[in-house]
């Protein structure tokens, strides 16, 4: 099966199966391991039961090694596609021999092994719904392109296939994922997948066309390589500040933007972060949620260096975005005022409190609601949710659950809807 002559498709995160796996087709009959090939038919059913795999799971398997395969040839196509150059030629050799892996067939070894469950693995019907790895619709798109690969009849196409995989949605976990935390390991930042990303749409948020409209153009432009903002969403809780930008996650994943999740306390991880990001050909958008200073927290120094001040220039495809209750970020008091008096430089104090916010380009207002708005807004959800209530009373009960569930706003309302829809 010649995997050990791989040039440009090598060290696999999950290899050791793809070695037993030869070792077994090339030598079954000399060394008849019928324990190897139960144990390779277990790790293949502990695959498909975390990934979520159906259909023939050697197929599976195979695929899934070469979508998260991070190599010179997979990266520079991801959002691309098609490359020129000799390194072609170089991948064309290994997928010379992922196709005769594909093509084996397993009916003889079967037979010498005395082995008919194999059969069951080429051809496995899943009971599992949720993947612990990918979310549905990347699973699908794995075993989708495994029966693809099964009809292709010649290397090039399953060539050209792979890499219209890579143009369409990327290579590894930053191709088939939108959204990203950050966990601090021995080795410095890692950046881990969020599975389970909220399924929220632009269109799903009701009202606030002027601020979706700045906050749609200004991601735009990043998607489109011109030049964009950071951008600071800030106003009162609940208006959706930040369902607009698990919205733009959702809108924009196509155009290969992905998001990552940064909380304050991980801000000294920033710039390795960023460093794993910098030569990608995605968008990164590093998002800060709910982003806010005590007067006695220095975290926002730092910050300002990663943001613009420091001596390396921010990638061109790394972006900003934070949200707040805060206009400037920082706490200020009316004690500070007084502080001031006694501070030589008080200017300077100040300027040093707003220099943050001044970092972000776009600053973008989400306003409370008044009651005509919030009234508006429960009618729009009630009608969304097939909530079969007349108008009068349905505005009725949601201005008693507003008086006492926390006000005017746009979460107070679904929130209202939920127990509506909860109670029928």
């Amino acid at each position: 099966m010649r995997i050990e002559e791989l040039i440009i498709y090598k060290d696999f995160a999950q290899g050791d199966l793809l070695r037993d796996m030869v070792r077994l087709m090339e030598h079954y009959k000399e060394e008849q391991d019928r324990t190897l090939c139960y144990d390779c038919m277990h790790r293949l059913l502990e695959i498909a039961a975390s990934h979520g795999f159906y259909g023939n799971l050697w197929h599976c398997y195979l695929t899934n090694l070469l979508v998260n395969n991070e190599n010179s040839y997979s990266k520079a196509c991801e959002i691309r596609g098609n490359v020129e150059g000799t390194i072609n030629e170089l991948v064309l050799h290994d997928i010379r021999i992922f196709k005769e892996l594909y093509d084996y067939d397993f009916k003889d070894m079967m037979n010498v092994l005395n082995v008919p469950e194999f059969a069951l693995v080429l051809s496995y019907e899943s009971c599992f719904q949720e993947s612990k790895v990918y979310n549905t619709r990347i699973r699908d798109r794995i075993c989708h392109l495994a029966m693809q690969f099964n009809s292709d009849d010649t290397p090039e196409a399953m060539k050209d296939t792979l890499t219209e995989f890579y143009k369409d949605y990327g290579v590894g976990k930053f191709g088939l994922h939108k959204a990203f935390r950050i966990k601090h390991g021995e080795n410095g930042a890692e950046i881990e997948p969020i599975l389970n990303i909220a399924h929220v749409h632009l269109n799903d948020l009701v009202g606030y066309e002027i601020p979706k409209k700045k906050l749609i153009d200004n991601t735009e432009a990043f998607v489109k390589g011109k030049k964009a903002n950071n951008c600071l969403l800030f106003g009162d809780a609940g208006t959706g500040k930040s369902s607009s930008i698990k919205a733009i996650a959702n809108e924009y994943y196509d155009d290969g933007l992905r998001i990552i999740e940064v909380y304050k306390h991980q801000f000294q991880d920033l710039n390795d972060v960023i460093a794993q990001v910098k030569n990608r050909n995605y968008k990164f958008i590093i998002y800060m949620d709910d982003l806010s200073f005590e007067d006695f927290e220095i975290e926002y120094k730092y910050l300002k260096a990663v943001i613009e001040g420091g001596l390396e220039k921010k990638p061109n495809n790394v972006l900003i975005y934070a949200t707040s209750n805060r206009r400037h970020l920082v706490r200020e008091k009316f004690s500070d005022k007084e502080d001031r008096r006694d501070d030589l430089h008080a200017g300077d104090t100040v300027q040093e409190k707003l220099s943050l916010v001044s970092r972000f380009g776009v600053t973008i207002f989400f306003c409370a609601p008044d009651k005509k708005q919030f009234q508006q807004i429960v009618k729009t959800l009630a009608e969304r949710y097939s909530v079969n209530m007349p108008e009068e009373a349905l505005l009725l009960e949601a201005n008693k659950w507003e008086l006492a569930h926390g006000g005017l706003s746009g979460r107070t309302a679904q929130q209202f809807i939920d127990y509506l829809l909860g109670q029928a």
